[in-house]
This record gives C-alpha cells, sequence and structure tokens, in this order.
C-alpha cells in the first residue's frame, strides 16, 4: 500500500457541490471512507455542499454516478466502495466492470468522477484503507476531488 497521500489543496473559496455515491456493501468500511471524505472536505471549504446517495453494491455505483453527473449540478462525483477479494472471479470482475462505467460517464459527462472502490483482499487491507486516520482513501479522495475541480474550472474559465 502506498503511503503517499496528496497534500491538501489550497481552500476553495468557490461554492462547489460534491456528490458521493457509496456502496452499502461492506458498510463498516465504506462508511469510513464515506466519513474521511466529508471531513476533508468540509476543512478544504466550508461552502462545498456534499450530497450523498447509496447504492447496494459496487456494481450499482456506476449507474447512480451517470444519473447524478448528468444533473450537471455537481463539480464532482465521488465514488466509494470496498470490495473484498473471494474464493471465485466476482470480486475481480466487479471492479473491472465498476472502473470501466466510471471511467466513461466521467469522460461522456465532462465531469470529474473519483474512483475510490477498493479491491483488497482482505478485512485487514480495508481496515488500513478505510478506517485509519493517517493514510485513509476517503480523505485522498476528497483532495483528489476538489483538485480536480480548480484544475476543471480553471480550463473552463480559460476558453
Amino acid at each position: 500500500m502506498s503511503t503517499a497521500i496528496p497534500s491538501r489543496p489550497r481552500q476553495i473559496g468557490a461554492r462547489r457541490s460534491f456528490a458521493i455515491v457509496a456502496s452499502q456493501y461492506n458498510s463498516e468500511y465504506v462508511n469510513g471512507l464515506v466519513d474521511h471524505t466529508r471531513r476533508e472536505l468540509e476543512a478544504i471549504s466550508p461552502n462545498f455542499t456534499v450530497s450523498t446517495y447509496e447504492v447496494p453494491g459496487a456494481f450499482e455505483i456506476p449507474l447512480i454516478v451517470q444519473e447524478v453527473a448528468s444533473r450537471g449540478n455537481v463539480d464532482a462525483v465521488i465514488a466509494l466502495g470496498v470490495i473484498i477479494e473471494g474464493e471465485t472471479q466476482h470480486a475481480a470482475l466487479i471492479a473491472s466492470a465498476v472502473t470501466q462505467g466510471l471511467q466513461q460517464v466521467s469522460l461522456a459527462q465532462r465531469v470529474p468522477v473519483i474512483h475510490e472502490v477498493l479491491l483488497v483482499k482482505n478485512e485487514a487491507q480495508a481496515k488500513a484503507r478505510c478506517l485509519d486516520e493517517d493514510i485513509n482513501r476517503g480523505t485522498e479522495a476528497a483532495r483528489t476531488a476538489a483538485r480536480m475541480v480548480q484544475t476543471m474550472s480553471s480550463l473552463r474559465a480559460a476558453r
């Protein structure tokens, strides 16, 4: 696991809207990601609004991300989930489908979609990435979303 996490971006004074789409499956870990994401977004700027949408499992995330992104009222969407490998290839198939779906939505809608649907080998890895205070992928997702919104805003203003 990489211990390098992006530094906190500069505060954004402008009002921005973010959506979190989170799986209910493996909820203990996903809730840790959601909590860290929301806290970090609030630390970056209290002017952010954050809406959270829950879905049953990881496979359902891209559909709701598509729906949220297509409305045109969010600056970025953060996808959060945890897939724990089992004895079959099911987890890898789900992870691949989710990854492809999220990328397609981001490109088609021209909205940053932050992919933190984690494929982990076991619960120890999930705990380290989702519940740890120092290296939490929810914190990383929030920072990435804020940076992407800043970059997209700059690019669009330069048109």
